[in-house]
């Protein structure tokens, strides 16, 4: 519990100051956002918002996590991959910002650039937790013989890309308002704050002392990204970029694969699922039936264009990314408590 709060403490604080001292550095260069033009016309004012902010995010969370272990030596690989797989992202997405706002465009890296860059950080990941950690190569629910379909290596690194993939995308795809995405993710990450520390008092059941330290990742993430939400929160002073929304959407698959939970993720992420099916409704239905079913995609654009504040819709997201972790976490402690034996 010590290292838990240490680790949120460090990465709350770090985040809060860091974010700060970041957008004072970017004002001054002159470094910000550009707005793409097909967008609601309200978030035209938002150009030059100084952007990247995710920075502040990856090395809070990386220093709460390195720190919390000098007081209880309680370095694991497990954690340590899950911090690195964060970081990697984060840098493949921080060179997507820097493309942006350098060239003055909204266009950073190509897809393909990006999706390799991704399904490298998410190969890296699976191989070397198949190599340094004892995880269990299943499709998992709750726990990895929940249902513990067996895959084997080939699979289980095939599903890690897949997951990282879909995970950094859905994040990303939902980061279009101030605080939507950054709300989301501390709700998220809560959920795996409490799901890895769970398994790490009942290891018995879930397989592995490591959890601790997944836990302690997982608390160090939720709190970056809180104290980035202080600046990121209506009107913003600093967006987090790709270089937040793919570390966070990493840290998340990261997560979910390290703690066996692969198929409760979506559950988790719900808001996050949400808008990923909207924007492919919306480009199946467009190239299909030449018809949109909504105004404009990610969902979140669709409220804004009929006429609901910006707040409103972040807020409202928020509360039902919250249900989304609350059923998440229910689901959860009542298969355990159908173990046998199992005392809470």
């Amino acid at each position: 519990m010590i290292r838990l709060l240490i680790s949120g403490g460090v990465a709350l604080v770090m985040s809060l100051i860091g974010t700060w001292l970041l957008i004072g550095m970017l004002e001054r260069r002159r470094i910000g956002q550009p707005i793409r033009e097909d967008g609601p016309a309200g978030h035209l004012t938002k150009a030059g918002t100084p952007t990247m902010g995710g920075l502040a995010i990856v090395i809070a969370a990386a220093v709460g996590w390195l720190v919390s272990g000098l007081f209880d030596a309680g370095y694991t690989r497990r954690g340590l991959l899950c911090v690195s797989a964060i970081v990697l992202a984060g840098c493949v997405g921080l060179l997507d910002d820097g493309i942006k706002v350098f060239r003055e465009r909204n266009l950073g890296l190509n897809k393909r650039a990006k999706t390799l860059g991704l399904m490298v950080v998410a190969i890296a990941f699976a191989e070397s937790m198949l190599v340094f950690t004892n995880v269990k190569t299943t499709i998992s629910f709750t726990r990895f013989d929940n249902p513990g379909i067996e895959i084997g290596r080939i699979g289980w690194v095939l599903l890690a890309i897949v997951i990282f993939y879909a995970t950094t995308n859905a994040v990303n795809l939902t980061d279009g308002l101030d605080g939507l995405a950054s709300g989301i993710s501390i709700l998220a990450y809560a959920a795996y704050v409490v799901i890895a520390f769970w398994g790490f008092r009942h290891t018995s059941i879930y397989s592995d002392e490591s959890f601790l330290d997944t836990s302690v990742v997982a608390v160090g993430m939720m709190t970056a990204c809180a104290g980035f939400l202080w600046w990121n929160a209506p009107p913003a002073r600093i967006f987090m970029g790709d270089t937040g929304s793919l570390a966070i959407g990493a840290g998340l698959a990261a997560l979910a694969l390290s703690t066996n939970t692969i198929l409760l993720l979506p559950l988790i992420g719900g808001v996050f699922v949400m808008e990923t099916v909207s924007v492919i409704l919306q480009v199946g239905s467009f190239r299909l039936f030449g018809r949109r079913i909504f105004r404009m995609a990610p969902l979140h654009h669709h409220f804004e264009l009929k006429g609901w504040p910006e707040t409103t819709v972040i807020i409202r997201f928020w509360i039902i990314g919250g249900i989304f972790v609350a059923v998440a976490l229910g689901i959860y402690y009542a298969d355990f408590l159908s173990l046998p034996g199992a005392i809470p």
